[in-house]
């Protein structure tokens, strides 16, 4: 095959060409081409890695658990997406930070920008500023609603999502609590700046979460086959969430 016989400057041009969906595609034409793209820290993934992550979200700790420049790529492309948002909602310049406008009476949420039906996934989700009375947590699917009116748990308000109201520890779902989380007595309550991992297991039908590299448990079983996305809420004026996407949980 021709392919696998051109030298790698010529790879670092056609590849710096692509966009990741189609690095994607390329590793899978012949083992020479995926050899050369399974170094997370190639120049080709450097490339990708400076014309989309702003210098602002590179510089700060943002992406401080993803180190490859694919990995931090590959963060940026799953990331909140500005045009799957409630109205009050603002993606900030770096690309990883929501900001919810302080318009009252009214939730308001995000969805990241692709979900998933198949594989393990892990990203980290923390709010940068004050929960309110009401802050999930969780997944959606496309169908479920990103804005209403009043101050209420909007993420677990009907079938189309799952979520974990950080302030009152209650997992929600169809618009009923699924009742507390972690189980275990006193459990602590969220804390401003603090990481939340979500763990998405697509071929398990799971939703799990960590906090502090802690494993706290599956919050939701028997989850159904379709694309799920993640996904939070807010209600509290001028506060902002970060999320990270970090690719298959590590095991143990």
């Amino acid at each position: 095959m021709a392919a696998a016989k051109l030298p790698c400057r010529v790879l670092d041009v056609i590849f710096g060409c692509l966009d990741l969906p189609d690095l994607a595609n390329c590793a899978l034409v012949c083992k020479h081409w995926c050899q050369y793209l399974s170094d997370d820290n190639s120049d080709v993934w450097r490339l990708q890695c400076v014309r989309k992550v702003a210098d602002e979200a590179l510089k700060s700790d943002i992406l401080c658990n993803v180190t490859s420049y694919k990995a931090k790529a590959m963060a940026f492309c799953h990331a909140w997406n500005p045009q799957d948002c409630s109205r009050n909602i603002y993606i900030k310049p770096n690309g990883f930070t929501l900001h919810r406008n302080p318009v009252a009476q009214s939730t308001d949420g995000v969805r990241g920008k692709i979900g998933f039906n198949s594989g393990r996934h892990a990203w980290e989700v923390w709010w940068d500023g004050p929960l309110g009375t009401v802050a999930v947590v969780g997944i959606a699917t496309k169908h479920a609603p990103m804005q209403c009116h009043g101050y209420v748990a909007l993420l677990g308000s009907d079938d189309q999502s799952w979520g974990w109201n950080l302030v009152d520890n209650h997992l929600l779902h169809n618009g009923d609590s699924q009742g507390n989380f972690p189980q275990c007595n006193n459990a602590p309550k969220y804390q401003v700046g603090e990481r939340i991992r979500v763990i998405l297991d697509m071929d398990d039908n799971t939703l799990s979460f960590e906090r502090g590299y802690e494993f706290l448990g599956v919050a939701f079983r028997g989850l159904p086959s379709v694309k799920l996305f993640p996904a939070v809420s807010a209600v509290y004026g001028n506060t902002e969430v970060c999320m990270v996407y970090l690719g298959p949980p590590l095991d143990g």
